[in-house]
């Protein structure tokens, strides 16, 4: 397979669930401790040797282009006032080559029709596919650096899964796999949603995807599914008739920062890792813990 260049950012969705706070700011842009969960999903795809990031937009994503532009108003000012690390904090936000690339969504159609519409931009090679709302750390190397991997040595599309509880199948893609080693899997199946009852496995497709081009084909005669959409679940399982596709058990933390305890959650965990909060934060956490412990006494 060829190296991964490209990935693609479906990020034309509503963000219904944390409203009002997305009302009139992308949900991509809300921020866990100091950036927003759109920049840590694009760090994790050049990290993994990712050289364009391909957003698919709609028309009030904008301040999601103008995080990754250029402000040459706020870098003049930085540089005359001589902070310098905090110019070139935003000045690496979009590293020496790499690109950014966008494509309105025109309609909300679902996972599927955001992902056809990168095709002009992907043109006929493998592509990574990153779901924002999913924030991933990896142990020692990047979610989709360790998809990376699996795909060269498979040579084929690879999903990143993660056991969920039984009752929550009817929440992500849930695939059946048959063994390979400890964390891949050759799926035979993956279904949309399924019930708890006839969900054909606990492993979830939790936001990371390397896909063939074929999937392009495959997308564009898929019917509507789940929810009247075009799923992109739907057109993996029809890629599994004719391609190998695997099912890789990533090493790292998945926080789901599209549901509000998981947002939480992941503020308050990175909060703990950051060189300037950490030991404040922390200290305010035991003092805030004990002071509860009290009351509740």
């Amino acid at each position: 397979m060829k190296a991964i260049r490209k990935a693609v950012f479906p990020v034309a969705g509503m963000g219904t669930r944390f409203l009002p706070a997305t009302k009139a700011n992308p949900k991509e842009m809300l921020p866990v401790v100091d950036k927003p969960l759109i920049q840590y999903a694009a760090e994790e795809a050049v990290a993994a040797g990712i050289t364009q990031l391909v957003f698919v937009t709609s028309s009030s994503k904008r301040a999601i282009e103008d995080h990754f532009d250029r402000n040459f108003e706020l870098e003049t000012l930085l540089a005359q006032r001589k902070k310098l690390d905090l110019l070139e904090m935003i000045n690496e936000i979009v590293p020496p080559g790499v690109s950014c690339a966008y494509v309105r969504q025109p309609e909300a159609l679902g996972l599927g029709h955001a992902v056809l519409c990168a095709k002009s931009v992907i043109g006929d090679e493998p592509f990574a596919v990153i779901l924002a709302d999913d924030l991933i750390r990896g142990d020692s190397k990047s979610c989709l650096g360790q998809m990376a991997d699996v795909a060269s040595e498979f040579s084929c599309s690879v999903l990143g899964v993660q056991e969920v509880a039984p009752s929550e199948t009817d929440k992500y893609g849930i695939v059946r796999a048959k063994s390979v080693n400890d964390r891949v899997g050759r799926v035979d199946a993956i279904v949309e949603k399924p019930a708890p009852a006839v969900a054909p496995s606990t492993l979830a497709v939790v936001g990371r995807y390397i896909l063939t081009p074929r999937i392009f084909q495959l997308l564009e005669t898929t019917e509507r599914g789940a929810g009247g959409e075009i799923q992109l679940t739907d057109a993996i399982a029809r890629l599994l008739h004719e391609e190998q596709v695997v099912a890789y058990q990533f090493r790292g933390k998945r926080y789901d920062c599209g549901d509000k305890l998981g947002y939480l959650q992941a503020t308050v965990e990175l909060a703990l890792e950051h060189p300037a909060l950490q030991d404040g934060f922390r200290s305010y956490l035991s003092d805030f813990c004990a002071h509860l412990s009290a009351k509740q006494k």
